[in-house]
């Protein structure tokens, strides 16, 4: 739990730039490989661009790690901003509609991001220890 902070700065910055759905999902339960994603999406490639560099600027200004990798870039239709333990999804629109990922993942929680969000998920952590 305690990289969930990134995943919600990540969430709270890319909801700036967009009105699209923010979602974060707790996927460490089923992936062994990273414990949330969040995905996100943009009206176009412009916008796809602005939410991944606002999701990477925010989340440095706040002291967090920088990716380790960033994919899709060129085609702008789905950007991956790996962190590690989160992955960051910026989708064009109807990519995120072509492969629904929140579909894919309804199995697992849906993480509370919007302010003060993360004060319930650290009582969550802190419950759990």
């Amino acid at each position: 739990m305690a990289d969930t902070p990134w995943a919600i700065v990540a969430a709270r910055a890319a909801a700036t730039k967009t009105d699209e759905e923010t979602v974060v999902l707790d996927v460490g339960a089923v992936l062994s490989i990273v414990e949330y994603f969040v995905i996100t999406a943009g009206r176009n490639g412009r916008q796809v661009r602005t939410i991944a560099e606002e999701v990477e600027e925010q989340v440095a200004a706040a002291g967090g790690p920088k990716p380790r990798r960033v994919e899709g870039l060129d085609a702008l239709s789905w950007v991956l901003l790996d962190y590690g333990d989160f992955v960051v999804h910026v989708f064009l629109d109807e990519t995120r509609r072509f492969y629904e990922l929140e579909r894919l993942w309804a199995d697992v929680p849906r993480i509370a991001w919007r302010d003060g969000a993360e004060a319930i998920i650290e009582d969550d952590a802190a419950a759990a220890e």
